[in-house]
C-alpha cells in the first residue's frame, strides 16, 4: 500500500527530508541533563518551565544535575498552558537580558513551544507574530541557528521535543497558529517516563488523544508526492505530507495508543502503560514533525478560539479552558468519517493499528470503522461526548467553521479537499456521538 500511496505525481515532490533531535529515552534520564548540556558546550543556561513544575521534583532533578556539571542557570517560569504571543515576547526579553549559551525546557508542549519561539525572537528581534505566515503575520524567515536546546517533556502527548514547530495563541485574535523552521528543532530530547506517574487521569487522557490524533493524521495525510516540488531543497518544509519515514513512527504510535491508552488513564500504577504512552508521544512527534497534521488539528483551533464557560477536571486553569488533546479529539470521529472517502484503504490500515474491529468491513466502511474505534477509546477514558461535551451546540457550527478555515496548511494536508461548507458539516456531525 505504501508504494501505491506515494506514487509519483506530475510536478509533485520526488524526495522528502527528515529531521529529528538526538533522542534519549528511559527512566531516570532527567538526571543526565547536566552532562548532556556539557556536551553541547553550555555553561550558562536558561531553564524554561511553568509555575506548576518550578518547585517540583522534575525541575529539581535537572537543576541538581546542572549544578553537579558546574553549569549556571536561571529559571523562567511565567508560562501558561496554551501560551500566547505576549508570553513569548516576555520570555524573549528574559533571554536578551542575560548572556545565555543554552536552553533547557522542562514541561509540556506549552513550555517547549515557548522556548522555541522565544529563542527566535531573542536571537532575531521581532514580535513573534511577525514570523507567522500572512495574513496573520509577515512571514518573516528565521535566518539562522538558535541556542542549543535540550527539551525534556513531562507529558505524554504533544511530541514538541521532537518537532521544529511552535503553536502559539495570538492574543489579539484569540486563536492559535503554527510557525515552523528547521532551526527550531531541539538538539536533544531527554524523555523520562517517570514524569507521567504524577499526571491526573484527565491529563493522561488529553495528551494521549493528542498523540493518537497526531499519528492518525500523519498516516492519513496527503502524500508528500502530491505537494508541488520545491526547487530549493533548503526551503522544503518539514510539514511535507505523509512519507515512508512518518509512516514508520506513526504506525508504532497508533499501536501504542490502541493498546495502552485506556490502561494508562484508568490505572496510575500501570507503569508499563504510561511508559509506553510517553514513548508513543515522542514517536508521534517525530511523525508529525516530518509530515504535518491535518483537519482534526485545524478544527481544534476553532474550538479553543470560541470556547466559553468551560473548565476541565484535573487542570487548575480558569475558565474558559479545553485542553488541546480534548479540543482535537472531540471532532476526530466526524473528521475521519469524512476523510476516509478519499483514501479508504489507508484509513482501514490505520484502524487496524488501533486494534479496531474490522470483521466483515469493506473499504466503504472505512470511515465508520475508524470513527467507532476512536469513540470506544473516548468512552473508555471519560472524554467529553463531542462538541456538546465542551459547551458547543448546533448554532455554533458556522462560527466554528469560519474560525478554523484560516488554518490553510493543515487543511491542505488532508487527503480530501475541504471548503467552508465541508467544515460546517464535520462540526455538525461532531456535536455528539452517543
Amino acid at each position: 500500500m505504501a508504494c501505491q500511496y506515494f506514487a509519483p505525481c506530475d510536478h509533485g515532490a520526488d524526495s522528502f527530508t527528515i529531521a529529528i533531535p538526538k533522542v534519549t529515552f528511559g527512566r531516570g534520564t532527567l538526571a543526565e541533563v547536566g552532562e548532556r548540556a556539557q556536551s553541547l558546550k553550555m555553561s550558562n543556561v536558561a531553564l524554561f518551565t511553568d509555575a506548576f513544575l518550578k518547585d517540583g521534583p522534575y525541575v529539581e532533578t535537572v537543576t541538581n544535575s546542572l549544578k553537579k556539571a558546574g553549569i549556571d542557570y536561571q529559571i523562567f517560569s511565567d508560562i501558561r498552558i496554551e501560551p500566547d504571543d505576549v508570553c513569548v515576547d516576555d520570555a524573549a526579553k528574559f533571554l536578551t537580558a542575560h548572556n545565555f549559551d543554552g536552553m533547557i525546557s522542562v514541561g509540556g508542549g506549552s513550555v517547549i513551544d515557548v522556548a522555541k519561539a522565544a529563542m527566535v525572537c531573542a536571537k532575531f528581534p521581532a514580535p513573534v507574530r511577525d514570523y507567522f505566515a500572512p495574513p496573520v503575520g509577515e512571514g518573516k524567515p528565521i535566518p539562522g541557528p538558535l541556542l542549543p536546546h535540550i527539551a525534556c517533556p513531562t507529558t505524554a502527548g504533544t511530541g514538541s521535543e521532537c518537532t521544529s514547530i511552535s503553536v502559539i495563541r495570538i492574543r489579539e485574535l484569540n486563536t492559535k497558529f503554527v510557525f515552523a523552521s528547521p532551526y527550531m528543532l531541539p538538539d536533544q530530547a531527554v524523555i523520562d517516563p517517570t514524569c507521567c506517574e504524577s499526571l491526573t487521569p484527565k491529563a493522561v487522557a488529553s495528551t494521549g488523544f493528542d498523540l493518537l490524533s497526531h499519528a492518525l493524521e500523519c498516516y492519513t495525510a496527503r502524500a508528500y508526492t502530491q505537494w508541488d516540488k520545491v526547487k530549493n531543497p533548503n526551503a522544503r518544509p518539514l510539514t511535507q505530507g505523509a512519507n515512508p519515514w512518518s509512516d514508520l513512527a506513526a504506525t508504532q504510535a497508533l499501536k501504542i495508543a490502541g493498546e495502552y491508552l485506556v490502561r494508562g488513564v484508568t490505572d496510575a500504577s500501570d507503569h508499563e502503560a504510561r511508559d509506553q504512552l510517553m514513548w508513543g508521544a515522542s514517536l508521534a512527534g517525530m511523525a508529525f514533525g516530518n509530515s504535518g497534521t491535518h483537519l482534526p488539528h485545524a478544527l481544534s483551533y476553532g474550538v479553543t478560539h470560541l470556547m466559553h464557560d468551560i473548565t476541565t477536571e484535573g487542570y487548575d486553569v480558569k475558565s474558559p479552558f479545553v485542553p488541546h488533546g480534548i479540543s482535537v479529539i472531540v471532532t476526530a470521529p466526524a473528521t475521519f468519517r469524512y476523510t476516509a472517502e478519499a483514501t479508504p484503504e489507508r484509513h482501514l490500515e490505520a484502524a487496524a493499528f488501533l486494534q479496531a474491529d474490522q470483521k466483515g468491513a469493506t473499504t466503504a466502511d472505512a470511515g465508520e470503522v475508524v470513527s467507532k474505534r476512536i469513540i470506544e477509546l473516548m468512552r473508555g477514558t471519560n472524554i467529553p461526548n463531542g462538541l456538546s461535551g465542551v459547551g458547543f451546540a448546533e448554532n455554533d457550527v458556522t462560527r466554528l467553521a469560519e474560525s478554523s478555515i484560516r488554518q490553510g496548511r493543515a487543511i491542505a494536508n488532508a487527503p480530501r479537499e475541504s471548503n467552508l461548507v465541508d467544515l460546517e458539516n464535520i462540526y455538525r456531525d461532531a456535536i455528539s456521538y452517543w
